[in-house]
């Protein structure tokens, strides 16, 4: 087996990226070795590498991840989230984080909120601590760390999505408690927002009904399978007042369009907010319709074990129904990071994708 990997180190400082060469990490109890094939880049590396996001520093940046087994713990048999074991070969996805059920104030619902968390793709790089990101050439998977395995018909740019952007859909989805003949409106048509146009349609939703300001992304939640899409720069609370909206996601993080989401929320509506990850404006709330109208408001940072169970059956299942395909709207290869987050911060595509030899 091949002893030493790569990776590309992103230091905040300069701005730089750099690669670097590294012996591999030797594997440890319950632990995998993981040959990187894909890695896209989220809406959060993009933001780290523009400076609008903080991370530890300096760090390997990328989350969005598929790859092959190479090594694993041979004294523990490691079970996927499935009840499946995990082979050598077997082409697999991940949680972007591991969280140690054992850690005091452990909640279930919540293990991406654990003290403790070893999160994938945002971790300081150390001498001891490394292959903790997407943009290299392995990863080394920590224990209780949430594994599923895929087939390998599955392409590689679709399956690297499971674990930020798919599973924090499933999440959204979630919270809405439920969507099964239900109007929904979803703000955001990046990859979340079409994401959760097509887990509404696959969930029974009776209407759904987008917004964003980008033209050629309404056109393609229509492909995802909304039946209404609006310009959120137009006045579209007068056009859906009178409509009796259910539940509302907000994916973009505009504090204008959560702010239209709740005021055309009906009597039992529920609001889930997703977007705002970055620092803004605070939002105006008219609390006596909130009362008025029984309403919720939930918020959700990244996604918990069944989340990610719950998108990658999705993507199994429907991977071939939606154009997820064309949501990777141009690959470089690995040699090519710095180009690739120039045309991600240039051209604002849904996704980018790098091909890992």
């Amino acid at each position: 087996m091949e002893s030493i990997g790569r990776y590309f180190v992103f230091n905040s400082e300069q701005g730089t990226l750099s690669e670097e060469k590294r012996s591999l990490p030797e594997v440890g109890d319950f632990e995998l070795l993981v040959k990187i094939d894909y890695c896209s880049l989220c809406g959060s590396d993009l933001h780290t590498y523009c400076g609008i996001r903080k991370e530890a520093n300096p760090t390997i940046l990328g989350h969005e991840i598929v790859g092959t087994v190479i090594e694993l713990d041979k004294k523990n048999e490691i079970l996927d989230l499935s009840g499946s074991p995990i082979h050598i070969n077997d082409r697999i996805t991940w949680t972007v984080f591991a969280s140690n059920p054992k850690t005091e104030g452990y909640n279930p619902e919540t293990p991406q909120k654990n003290s403790g968390l070893y999160k994938y793709g945002h971790r300081q790089l150390t001498e001891d601590d490394n292959f903790h990101g997407g943009l290299a050439s392995h990863i080394l998977l920590k224990k209780d760390t949430g594994i599923r395995i895929l087939p390998k018909e599955l392409p590689l740019p679709i399956a690297a999505t499971i674990n930020c952007a798919i599973a924090t859909s499933a999440g959204a989805i979630r919270l809405c408690s439920s969507i099964n003949a239900k109007v929904i409106f979803i703000s955001g048509m990046g990859m979340l927002g079409l994401t959760a146009v097509a887990m509404c349609k696959e969930f029974g939703a009776e209407k759904i009904i987008v917004s964003d300001t980008d033209y050629s992304r309404l056109e393609l939640a229509k492909e995802f399978g909304a039946d209404l899409a609006f310009n959120s720069k137009d006045n579209i609370v007068s056009s859906l007042l009178n409509l009796p909206i259910d539940r509302f996601i907000d994916m973009s993080g505009s504090p204008e369009a959560m702010e239209t989401g709740l005021q055309i929320l009906g009597v039992n509506g529920v609001a889930v907010f997703v977007g705002a990850v970055f620092k803004q404006r605070a939002i105006e709330i008219d609390a006596e319709q909130v009362i008025r109208k029984l309403l919720q408001i939930k918020g959700l940072h990244n996604y918990n074990y069944d989340d990610f169970n719950t998108a990658t059956d999705f993507i199994i299942e429907n991977y071939n129904k939606y154009p997820f395909a064309h949501l990777i709207e141009k690959e470089f290869d690995f040699d090519q990071i710095e180009e690739a987050f120039e045309f991600a911060v240039k051209n604002k595509p849904v996704r980018t994708g790098i091909k890992i030899d």
